[in-house]
């Protein structure tokens, strides 16, 4: 399922693109601009966070701008669109731009497999949901309805065994960040100014 960070972007009609979990390999570019931005920037030198990020702004600036890498090319001269993503960020317009639909309907592309507990109960974002002691220890699967804002449990063959309101999918909780029950002190990332 996406997570708190994912879900929150998507109200903003973000979209978020995902390697599998620990397999960094699986984005060697990515992976490869990190190493460069820790070797240029050299984070352990600097006394702040604001420091540090006006050096990784100029490593940006020097890569996408200077540095040649496409048939001689810079990146900016080969791909213009970087130049801008197309639209900032801007905070004040959030509550009037974000939308609990892109959420539902983000998180309505995923279907997951969940093995019942012995007390009949699956776990949706580390909270308990009932669907039957005649399940237990059993693989279902965990959909969700973004028409009615509902997780829905179905066997094996695609039955539905049961439907239940995702209360944690609201718009306080995904705007708070608060989708997955954090346990033990762990919290989500939140965005700026909360």
């Amino acid at each position: 399922m996406p997570t708190d960070l994912v879900c929150w972007l998507a109200g903003l009609d973000v979209e978020v693109t995902a390697n599998p979990p620990r397999k960094p390999q699986d984005n060697g570019v990515v992976e490869r601009s990190q190493g460069v931005g820790k070797q240029w920037c050299e984070p352990s030198t600097c006394r702040s966070s604001v420091e540090l990020q006006e050096r990784l702004e100029v490593m940006d600036r020097v890569q996408r701008e200077r540095y040649p890498s496409i048939g001689g090319r810079t990146r900016l001269e080969a791909y213009p669109g970087l130049e801008h993503s197309g639209r900032p960020y801007d905070p004040a317009q959030e509550e009037a731009s974000w939308d609990l639909q892109k959420v539902w309907g983000l998180v309505g592309k995923h279907r997951v497999p969940r093995r019942v507990e012995g007390r009949g109960q699956v776990s949706v974002y580390n909270r308990p949901y009932s669907v039957g002691v005649a399940w237990a220890r059993q693989i279902i699967w965990v959909g969700f309805d973004p028409l009615e804002g509902a997780w829905t449990f179905q066997d094996e063959q695609g039955h539905e065994i049961r439907r239940k309101v995702a209360r944690e999918l609201s718009l306080e909780s995904v705007r708070k960040m608060e989708v997955t029950n954090r346990r033990n002190g762990i919290h989500a990332a939140r965005p700026a100014g909360e």
